[in-house]
């Protein structure tokens, strides 16, 4: 069989199925109630004989592992396939997958003839748990990428913090992955860490499951996070081909800036005009937020901008960076162990984008990031900074957001 064949697969039982239930309309009702799980059964059975698009009806099956140091043709000597056909894979499909990429861990199948050789003719390396690229082995060899079906289940739960939102995600069965995508929903509205004992939330997020196996989170259709301040409520809708998440009266829950830089343990030093230096033994102004964090910990852009200034200061902020985000605002982050790749000045950042690391570069007694916001060049307090929500729903989508919303909120309310 060939990749020609696979339309005339489908078509077949296609016809197969729309026969068996014409026949149940002509034959009356009793006659249905035989027919029709009779169809339903021959369907599934033809369809249980489909692997990577092929039907094995007269093949057989062989699956694998792919393991440490194995290489494509190691797997494939194993199966007597020739050297030549090994080489022609090799140099002529690298624009369909180049074999190089081949993992450890990963499946693979050979699809054999029932023969005293057991022939292959196919062989499926699974690029990931939906995709796969198939290799026609006999005469012409070609290959062809391939994707399972997807199957998203959609999940409701609900959760109370006790410690931290992961461990809660654990204590309810829930993939801790779902805490991430929380946290990403949330960095604008939310400082999850300042989340509280008692702070609740709710989700209605979908599960991705290939050939019955779970195999990761779908997307969060809708979310409540209920705080002190209340419920803060997301729904995730699409406009103008770009996807994001609004509140319930359509305002995004993005905004310019996130709420820190980075990951941190605590506030070591906050905003002030007067404090005491505890290397210079001096008051000072500290027109900053210092974050204590572990040496190394990720520091990322705020929001976008260009980089205005890279540099170092030996007896002040060790290496430094400075952020121009928009005619208004500028952010400077300071005592960095080192800077990212590819951060010089004038390159443009992206929000979230990884630009440094945290250190005790320059007068600092441990490390931690001293972080400063910049308001037409006047100092600010970063953590009574208000930034301004991105774009809301569009005025011709509110009909469609509305229908969302009714239809998930309730769903939330309920929990």
């Amino acid at each position: 069989m060939n990749r020609n064949q696979l339309p005339y697969i489908v078509i077949s039982l296609l016809l197969v199925f729309s026969l068996a239930i014409s026949s149940c309309h002509q034959t009356g009702e009793q006659h249905q109630k035989l027919s029709v799980p009779v169809a339903h059964k021959a369907m599934h059975k033809a369809i249980a004989n489909i692997i990577y698009g092929i039907n094995i009806d007269s093949l057989q099956v062989k699956k694998g592992t792919v393991k440490r140091n194995q290489f494509l043709s190691d797997i494939l000597l194993k199966q007597k396939v020739s050297y030549a056909t090994i080489d022609y894979i090799a140099r002529h499909t690298k624009k369909v997958f180049d074999v190089r990429q081949i993992r450890k861990g990963h499946s693979y199948a050979f699809i054999c003839k029932k023969d005293s050789l057991e022939t292959p003719v196919w062989f499926a390396y699974e690029i990931s748990p939906s995709n796969y690229v198939l290799y026609h082995l006999h005469d012409s060899v070609y290959a062809m990428l391939g994707k399972k079906p997807i199957v998203h289940k959609q999940v409701i739960t609900k959760g109370t913090i006790k410690s931290s939102l992961w461990n809660a995600m654990l204590a309810g069965h829930d993939d801790p992955n779902l805490a991430i995508q929380l946290s990403d929903i949330y960095a604008w509205t939310i400082d999850f860490f300042e989340l509280r004992k008692g702070d609740r939330y709710e989700a209605v997020y979908q599960k991705i499951y290939v050939d019955g196996n779970y195999v990761g989170l779908g997307k969060v259709k809708a979310s409540d996070f209920i705080t002190k301040e209340g419920p803060h409520y997301a729904f995730y809708f699409e406009q103008n081909g770009r996807g994001n998440y609004f509140d319930e009266n359509g305002k995004s829950l993005e905004r310019t800036f996130l709420k820190a830089p980075l990951k941190y343990r605590r506030i070591s030093s906050r905003f002030s005009n007067h404090r005491w230096h505890p290397i210079l033994k001096i008051y000072r102004p500290h027109h900053g937020v210092d974050y204590a964090a572990a040496e190394g910990t990720p520091v990322h852009s705020l929001g976008d901008g260009v980089i205005i200034k890279r540099g170092y200061q030996r007896n002040g902020a060790g290496n430094y960076l400075k952020i121009r985000h928009n005619s208004v605002y500028v952010t400077q982050y300071a005592h960095l162990r080192a800077f990212a790749r590819g951060i010089r000045t004038g390159v443009h950042v992206k929000q979230g984008q990884l630009i440094g690391y945290v250190g005790h570069t320059g007068l600092a007694t441990g490390p931690h990031l001293d972080f400063r916001i910049f308001k037409y060049g006047t100092p600010i307090n970063p953590l009574t900074v208000k930034s301004p929500s991105a774009k809301p729903v569009a005025p011709q989508y509110m009909a469609a957001f509305d229908s969302i919303v009714r239809h998930y909120k309730p769903i939330l309310d309920s929990l």
